[in-house]
Order: structure tokens, then C-alpha cells, then sequence
């Protein structure tokens, strides 16, 4: 699959034409040679036109790591968690929101590629890309804590109260038994009758599960019940500009959904992007 990238101002037209994405096209996760994307008969690039549209509104923008290729991002106890791959790369750290900075950290050896992560009543889990193999780490101390197996290719990672709740690049997410990590149920996505594929990093947020999408600068409104894409929040005007004679190879996509429920805040931010940003929900574009 070809990679496109939209240099200059973004319009919320373009941003919700982009490309339908077809059997047999391939393009990295972090590089040409590493990845193949799930087969899909199409990939809805953006909001079909019946499911609304909103601005993402900035309310306050903090310094984030350029050099992090974020791969999954949490809230939990007063701190911001990040999840990072590529591998040789690739772990979990607690930043600091104010100042960016790395307060702690636990670093996933070769050749595992980390993915998406989540913390539940105390454990933080972490998913690997391909290896099947996911981590579990004390959440204050990042401590290990064991690992687990599952099939097929980890993307994202969240919980609602009483389950886990993983994409794996299809339009499939899975609900986990936090304990035995078994399947409990799967839940199609879909929006507007189309599947909606490359899910990639997940967050429950009022009730619905928010989810990026691999590629796209929006972020899918998952009704949990139904699977039914309720809403988009654009991101796009929030992606980095590239500089000149500078080319990014899919790197610099919005990757990163953390909910502070407590306070009510909600933070995005993109794989090595500069900024992370607070957001709500603006009006419908």
C-alpha cells in the first residue's frame, strides 16, 4: 500500500477522501521490508458520509519525545504511560506530563517489537507485533511480572471493567479474560455497513472505545455493543508538517489515545510526534 502524505495546510475534505486501500498492497508499520497489512477487500479511509465528524479542539498542548514511536498510551494514578516499538527500541515508560521527561522505564529486549498497552487494577499489560507474546509489568514500579501468549499480531490495548480489550490490524477487537487472557467475545467494527480495518491503539472513553486507525488522521467512536463506528474526531490539522526535503515513511501517523478519567482530560499524540495534546470534542465539521 503506498503511503500518503499530505504536505501543507490539511482541509477536512481531503482528509476524508484519502484512498480505499485493496487486497495485495503492503506497506511498513516502521519500515519497507518488516510488514503485511491484514487483507481487507477495502479499508474506509475516512467517515462515510453519514457518520458525523468533529473537530478535534486543542486545549492544551505538552512536550513528548520526538524519538518515540508510540505505540500505546495510558493514564493511570496521576502519570502518563507510553508504550514504544521497533525493535531495539521498544518498552514501556512513565513520563512526566508537564515536561515530557522519562521518570521511568523497562525496555523490551530484541527482537520483540512493542505494541500497545493498558493498565488493569494494577498490572500494565503490553502487546508485542508479531511475536505473540505479551508482558505484564507492575504499574508503579514497571517491574516485570510474567509474560502471556495469544494468536495472531498484537496492535492495541484497553480495558473496560472487566475485560481486556485488543485490535490486532483487523476490524476484529477482542475482549480477554484479564487473568487467563482466553477470548471472551469479539466485536466486528463496521461503519456505515463497511469494515473498518487496521484498528490499531484503543481507549474506553465515556463509555465508547475509542480507536485509532493505522494511516488515517481520525479517530474512530466505537459503540461497544453494537461494533458501529457512532462518531470521527479529526486529527489531521494536529499531524506534524513535514519539512522540506524531509519524507516520512507512515512514521509520523497519529498513534496515542490516554483518558484521564478522574480529571476528565483526554490526550493524543502520533508516533515521533514532538507534541502531545489535550483535547475535547469539538463541533461537527
Amino acid at each position: 500500500m503506498p503511503h500518503v502524505s499530505i504536505s501543507g495546510p490539511y482541509s477536512t475534505r481531503f482528509a476524508t477522501v484519502l484512498l480505499a486501500v485493496t487486497i495485495g498492497c503492503t506497506a511498513p508499520r516502521d519500515r519497507p521490508s518488516e510488514a503485511t497489512p491484514p487483507a481487507a477487500a477495502s479499508v474506509p479511509a475516512a467517515a462515510p458520509a453519514g457518520v458525523p465528524t468533529n473537530a478535534a479542539e486543542v486545549v492544551q498542548s505538552y512536550p513528548h519525545d520526538p524519538t518515540a514511536f508510540t505505540e500505546g498510551l495510558e493514564w493511570y494514578d496521576g502519570a502518563l504511560y507510553e508504550g514504544t516499538g521497533m525493535v531495539g527500541r521498544s518498552g514501556v515508560r512513565r513520563t512526566d506530563l508537564s515536561s515530557g521527561a522519562v521518570v521511568a522505564s523497562a525496555i523490551l529486549p530484541d527482537p520483540h517489537f512493542g505494541e500497545g498497552i493498558t493498565v488493569f487494577r494494577g498490572t500494565l499489560y503490553e502487546l508485542t507485533w508479531k511475536e505473540g507474546i505479551g508482558f505484564r509489568y507492575d504499574a508503579r514500579s514497571l517491574a516485570p511480572r510474567g509474560g502471556f501468549k495469544y494468536s495472531g499480531e498484537g496492535w492495541g490495548l484497553t480495558h473496560d471493567d472487566q475485560s481486556l480489550i485488543m485490535s490486532d490490524g483487523t476490524n476484529v477487537l477482542r475482549f480477554l479474560d484479564p487473568k487467563t487472557l482466553r477470548i471472551v467475545r469479539g466485536l466486528s467494527v463496521s461503519a456505515e455497513g463497511m469494515p473498518v480495518v487496521r484498528l490499531n491503539e484503543l481507549e474506553r472513553i465515556h463509555g465508547e472505545i475509542w480507536a485509532n486507525v493505522w494511516q488515517v488522521p481520525q479517530i474512530a467512536r466505537i459503540d461497544p455493543a453494537t461494533g458501529q463506528v457512532i462518531g470521527w474526531i479529526n486529527l489531521a490539522p494536529l499531524v506534524p508538517q513535514l519539512q522540506p526535503g524531509v519524507t516520512h515513511d507512515t512514521v509520523d501517523v497519529a498513534n496515542g489515545i490516554a483518558y484521564d478519567s478522574a480529571g476528565d482530560r483526554i490526550f493524543v499524540t502520533g508516533k515521533f510526534w514532538p507534541t502531545l495534546y489535550q483535547i475535547r470534542v469539538g463541533p461537527r465539521e
